[in-house]
Formats: C-alpha cells, structure tokens, sequence
C-alpha cells in the first residue's frame, strides 16, 4: 500500500531538485543539458522498476534519426534513459502540467498535426537539432498502440531526413553547406515491446496493461504503473541507415516500418530468453544483449530486417481487465 505514495514522492522531489538545473542549463546551452535528462529518466526508470534490455546499441552517427514505434508514455523514460535524445511530441503536450515544462526543458519539438502548412517550420527545427548533433526521435506511427503490434507508419515528418540534406542552418559558409548536402542523414529504425512483469512473460491479452493508448487519462495510468511497477522493456536498435535520398518518403517510412514491425515481432516471441543480465548506471538494471547482426539480411529496399526468434507461448499472469483498441493521437 505504501509503495505508490513512496514512489510517487520520490519522484516529485528528483523532479524538483532537477528541473531548475535544467533550466539553467538549456538557457546558458550548458553540455548538462544532454545528460541531465539521462540521468533523470534512469533514475525514474529505478524508482518504478522499469528494467531495460537492449539489442543494439544507438548509432554514433550523425546526423541521426531515430524512428520508433509507440507504446506508452513510458517509452520517453526507456529511450531517454538510454541515450540523450530529442523527442517529437504532439503539440498539445507542451500546454500540460509539469509534463509540458518537462518536454520543454528536454527540447522537445512540438508538432501540430492539425496545422499541415507548418510541416515545414516543424521540419526546419528537427533539421536544426540534427545539424546540432542531437539524435531526434520520431515516433512514426502518429499515435501509441496496444503493444501488440505496430501500426502504420505516417511519412510526413520522415520528410525530415530529406529536409536535412538541403541545408544546415547553423552555417553559412557555401563549401560546408555542399559537403553537408553531399552526406547522408543516418536513419536507425527502433522498437519498443513490454514483454514481462514480475519476471514472468505478458500475453497478448495482459500487454495493453503497460500501453498508454486510445482515450486513457495520463495521471490513472501513470498510478497503475508505479503501483504494478517490475516490468521488463525490450529495446531493439536495427542498423543505422545512410539515407541519401534516393527513396521518397512515402518508400521510407514503409520499409522502416516493415523493419520495426519485424524486430518488435521478434522481442515479443523471443521473450526474456537468452538475456543475461547487467548492472546498468542510474541505479536500474540494463540487460544487454549481444548486438543484433542486420547486415545479413535486408529486404529489397536495402534496410535491415530483424531475425526469427523462437516462439513462445504468452502466460496470463497480470490479473487486469484488457482495454478496448483505439488508435486515439497521442504524439507526432
């Protein structure tokens, strides 16, 4: 009974111990303002009990996109736990409380779906956060999903990877602005599956438990979590690819999604299985895996396709009662 208060404090203090140090050092352009963020979401992922476990590992490469599906609310701790990020969020986001100032003080660029003309203005500040060496996150889907499956990929704001080849607006000089035009924006598909609780495998019927989707209230959910705490998230990082403009976007965000698709089918049926343990930093376990090996398999569109894993049969174990399917908006 105890946990949910306990937890929920603890939280609140770390927010308010942190936030004006972020603050700070967004407004001074302090290099804190990168890893302040990892250090929060880790320490966030400890206090609930999120365990992360990682195939892959983020590109190094720069320019980088990161194109993801979309589960939860959840998925902003798991992947800015891992790496220091900027996320693309649905613009309504940055209007709530407290989570508005948190996506603000993380620069988070907001996307206003209902605004089309603006596609251009939101694609020129992900082209400047990119050209900054931030790698930027875009969950492509438009919404979040059940968690068993991944939905439908919209193309308009993968328009950014074409965007970026254009121009880098933090230089002027015309032989930069060439070579920049002449090199590739790296695009790194990634997934997000929920995939235990309490050490013991989530089924198809039991996986909505961990999703934020369709016309669910922030703050119930959020409860929900920190009460039911321990779960297992896998995240699959596939080959980073040179994009150099040679699909159109529509072409891309189909294969990227095909690939996402594949590897998040796969973190679901492979499960926990062949998963060794590693004390990760920020006081919460990161279970690490061997690197998945993509380059010798790719479709015919030249991106990286994910493994079979073997099967396994889901276990109902977590006792809730399963949420009707929506594809509500959620973010960009």
């Amino acid at each position: 009974m105890l946990r949910l208060p306990l937890i929920a404090a603890a939280i609140i203090l770390t927010t308010i111990v942190l936030l004006p140090l972020q603050a700070v050092a967004v407004t001074l352009g302090l290099p804190m303002r990168r890893s302040l963020p990892v250090f929060y979401h880790r320490l966030v992922c400890a206090l609930i009990g999120i365990r992360i476990h990682l195939r892959g590992i983020p590109a190094i490469d720069r320019p980088l996109l990161i194109v993801s599906n979309h589960v939860s609310w959840l998925d902003i701790c798991v992947i800015g736990a891992i790496a220091p990020v900027v996320f693309i969020a649905k613009s309504d986001v940055a209007n709530w409380p407290v989570f508005g100032w948190l996506a603000r003080l993380q620069r988070s660029i907001f996307v206003d779906r209902q605004r089309r003309h603006k596609t251009a203005q939101v694609n020129a500040q992900i082209v400047r956060r990119l050209a900054e060496g931030d790698p930027v996150v875009l969950f492509a889907e438009g919404t979040s999903s059940d968690g068993n499956r991944v939905l439908p990929f919209r193309s308009a704001l993968v328009g950014a990877a074409q965007d970026a080849r254009i121009q880098d607006p933090n230089v002027q000089d015309t032989i930069v602005q060439e070579e920049w035009q002449q090199s590739p924006v790296f695009i790194q598909p990634t997934s997000i599956a929920a995939i235990a609780w309490q050490g013991l495998p989530l089924g198809r019927q039991f996986r909505p438990a961990v999703a934020w989707y369709g016309d669910l209230d922030l703050m119930p959910h959020l409860k929900d979590i920190i009460r039911l705490g321990a779960f297992d998230i896998v995240v699959t990082f596939g080959d980073p690819i040179a994009y150099g403009g040679a699909l159109d976007r529509k072409s891309l965000a189909k294969a990227l999604e095909t690939t996402v698709r594949r590897m998040t089918s796969s973190a679901l049926r492979g499960g926990l299985s062949g998963i060794t343990s590693q004390r990760g930093e920020g006081g919460h376990s990161f279970r690490a895996e061997k690197s998945v090996d993509y380059r010798e398999d790719r479709d015919q569109n030249g991106m990286p396709q994910a493994p079979e894993c073997s099967d396994m049969r889901p276990r109902q174990v977590l006792h809730v009662e399963p949420r009707p399917e929506s594809t509500s908006t959620r973010t960009a």
